[in-house]
Parts: C-alpha cells; sequence; structure tokens
C-alpha cells in the first residue's frame, strides 16, 4: 500500500469504529541495517536505514480509564486495557503499547486513555523492526497528545526499555533509536553507548533491495537472548584480563586472540563476530562517506558470512539469497539483516539493475525451495511523525 492508501486505511477505520475523526495520525517505520548486527547491544555501531514501510495509528484521546486498541492487520483483532494501572501482559501485539504504557509509568508520566486504529506495512517476524514502529508509533502518539516534551531519542529509550522488561526481548537500542530518528535520503551510524548519531547519505543510483525469506521466526522465543549471554561471558573472562572494558565494543581483535584462547570455542567464535563487525560499521562509514560503494559491499558479503559461520544466526534461505544477490552484475554486496534465524537479506544494487536481480533471486529461490521471496525496493525514510 501506498503512504496515501495506508493513512486513508486508518482514519476511515478509525472514523467508522468510533464515530469521530481522529485527533492525530502517526507514522513510524521499520528499518534495515546496512551492517552492524548484533553489536548493539555490546555498546558497538549500527549503521541502519529507516525504510519506507512504517506502522500507522489513527489515535485520540477520551474520556475515562480505558483505552481501546484495533489492530487491522490482524483480524480487527481488539485490545482494552486501563491507563492508570499497569495492564497485563498476555503476549502478541497488544503487548507493545501495554508495555509502551509500562514505560511511561515507570517514568512517573501518565499518559491520557486513548481511542487507536493500528495498521502496517512492516513485515511481521521479518528483521524489519515491526515491533520497534509500533512502539514508537504508540510513543510518539501518547507524547504529543500528552505535550510531555519527551525527546524523540528519549521515547526511543523508552520504547526499548518496554521491549526488554515488559516484552521481554532484550533488545539493543538500534531499532527503536532509527525508527525516532532516522532521516529520509540518509544512513545513521549510531554509538550505542554514548548515542551519538552521524549521517551519510546513500549514494546517488544505488537502491536498497530487501528480500524477504519467508521464513518466521518468535524473536522472544529464539536463541536471541542466548547470543547475548555468551557476549557477555566473554566480556566477564576478559576483564580478568581486561579490567578497563565495560562492553566487547572495548575489545580489539588482537586482545581477543590474545586474552579469549581459553573461552568456550562457541563464545570466543560470538565475541569474534561482534568485534569484527564493529570495525566493518566503522570502515563502511568511511566508504560510505568517500563514495566507494564497491568497498561497502564487499564489507556486506563478509559480515554475512561472520553473522553465518561465528554468530550461527543464519538460514539455508537466507544464505541462497545472499548467494544468489553477489551473482548479479550490478550487486554490490548482500547480507542477512536483523537478527538472523528467518527474515530478511539486504543488497545494495545499482538501479539499473534492479529488475535483473529480482528475476535472478526468486528464480534461484524457486528452484532451491519451492517458494517466493517478497522483495522490496526501499528508500530511506525519516523517522517518526504526525501526518496530521
Amino acid at each position: 500500500m501506498t503512504k496515501h492508501e495506508l493513512y486513508k486505511k486508518v482514519t476511515q477505520a478509525y472514523t467508522a469504529r468510533f464515530q469521530q475523526s481522529p485527533q492525530l495520525v502517526v507514522r513510524a517505520p521499520g528499518r534495515v541495517n546496512l551492517i552492524g548486527e548484533h553489536t548493539d547491544y555490546n555498546d558497538g555501531f549500527v549503521l541502519p536505514v529507516a525504510v519506507d514501510q512504517a506502522a500507522w495509528l489513527a489515535v485520540g484521546a477520551v474520556e475515562g480509564p480505558l483505552t481501546t486498541v484495533r489492530a487491522l492487520d490482524i483480524k480487527n483483532d481488539e485490545a482494552i486495557f486501563s491507563t492508570t494501572e499497569v495492564p497485563a501482559s498476555v503476549g502478541g501485539w497488544a503487548d507493545y503499547p501495554k508495555g509502551v504504557l509500562w514505560a511511561f509509568l515507570e517514568r512517573g508520566v501518565h499518559p491520557a486513555p486513548i481511542n487507536a486504529v493500528l495498521a502496517s506495512d512492516v513485515p511481521v517476524g521479518a528483521g524489519m523492526s515491526s515491533s520497534a514502529a509500533i512502539e514508537l508509533a504508540f510513543a510518539f502518539a501518547w507524547n504529543t497528545l500528552g505535550q510531555f516534551d519527551i525527546s524523540l531519542s528519549d521515547l526511543a529509550l523508552l520504547c526499548q526499555k518496554a521491549e526488554n522488561q515488559y516484552v521481554g526481548v532484550n533488545c539493543g537500542i538500534m531499532d527503536q533509536m532509527i525508527s525516532a530518528c532516522g532521516k529520509a535520503g540518509h544512513a545513521m551510524m549510531l554509538d550505542s553507548r554514548s548515542l551519538e548519531r552521524r549521517y551519510f547519505p546513500m549514494p546517488e543510483g544505488v537502491a536498497i533491495v530487501v528480500a524477504d525469506s519467508m521464513v518466521r521466526r518468535s524473536l522472544a522465543a529464539s536463541e536471541y537472548n542466548i547470543r547475548r549471554a555468551q557476549c557477555e561471558q566473554a566480556v566477564s573472562h576478559l576483564q580478568a584480563h581486561l579490567p578497563e572494558i565495560k562492553a566487547l565494543r572495548d575489545v580489539s581483535l588482537r586482545q581477543l586472540e590474545q586474552f579469549g584462547h581459553d573461552l568456550p570455542e562457541v563464545v570466543y567464535r560470538r565475541a569474534r563476530h561482534v568485534v569484527t563487525e564493529n570495525d566493518r560499521v566503522v570502515k563502511f562509514a568511511r566508504a560510505l562517506h568517500s563514495g566507494d560503494i564497491e568497498t561497502a559491499g564487499a564489507l556486506m558479503i563478509e559480515g554475512h558470512r561472520s553473522l553465518r559461520d561465528d554468530y550461527e544466526v543464519s538460514a539455508a534461505e537466507l544464505d541462497a539469497l545472499v548467494e544468489a544477490a553477489v551473482e548479479v552484475p550490478g550487486c554490490y554486496g548482500a547480507r542477512l539483516t536483523g537478527a538472523g534465524f528467518g527474515g530478511c537479506t539486504i543488497a545494495l544494487v545499482a538501479e539499473a539493475a534492479v529488475s535483473d536481480f529480482k528475476t535472478h533471486i526468486a528464480r534461484v529461490y524457486d528452484e532451491r525451495f519451492g517458494k517466493q521471496p517478497t522483495v522490496y525496493v526501499t528508500h530511506p525514510a525519516d523517522g517518526v511523525a504526525a501526518i496530521r
């Protein structure tokens, strides 16, 4: 759906359900990460872009204690909960607005009850941060209606807290921060420790092509949290030799090789991915700054191998999509994007080669797995904003 169609969809549904026009319509984008995977919860560097696909929320304040949210994409499912107390977690999509409410209350801020209609074209479970988009849409709406004047970066932190402590997914800050602070036409390099942001324009004539493997995974139930614990185990071990370090972000490859030899082999490989991936992010940003798209693409391929072999979060379908992508003339590089275990790949492709690229990966994927990937040609978009 186009932006206009999604805007019309949520506003009309809101009016039909609540018999009045919404006060506010909010758009919060999903994201793809160009490079820097599983580094953010290690205090490292990431380089995502906000994308055209987004969560849309039509909303209005109401009298009384109850918030009612209708999710158009989930068979018009509705969640009704009080805003005066912490709502119970029951799993599913409604835990995201409930978690945001909980995080506001934890901050000492009391959002007003709302009526809301939610729709999204961010693929669920594809590694494009559909959850962060929903969280930011609700956080922005409550912040605007309540005139709380919380900054976008603080809203991102609030939403991360909701996902970590209410939903139960120990994600880093990247997803929420890029949904909050994305900039059209640019990639955002984020220092996950200091939250410093730098923006780099994407090269002219290069498309960001996302291929959805259609392999789904439940992030909360996956091995994501295990990977995080393994990284913490590596840090704890290395601190005996390097007491000044706080996270794998502080460790060089030389130090890991010197002091990590008696780590369990699997933990050593997890740490090696994070250490080398941080280095790749810095090199990738330099390549963007200088317009060296060939180097940027080579770093993506190198990063995919590290995710596949050292971090072990790839899948046969993701590997096949990456292998097919780099066979196409005009594709500079490709890799899985997101937490892995399924989801999407991302490729940088010359715009003139996009049609051939889509045809080739679809054919290869169908031959290997008997199904078609969903392919999106995305453009770097702005972060969360009110549309009216």
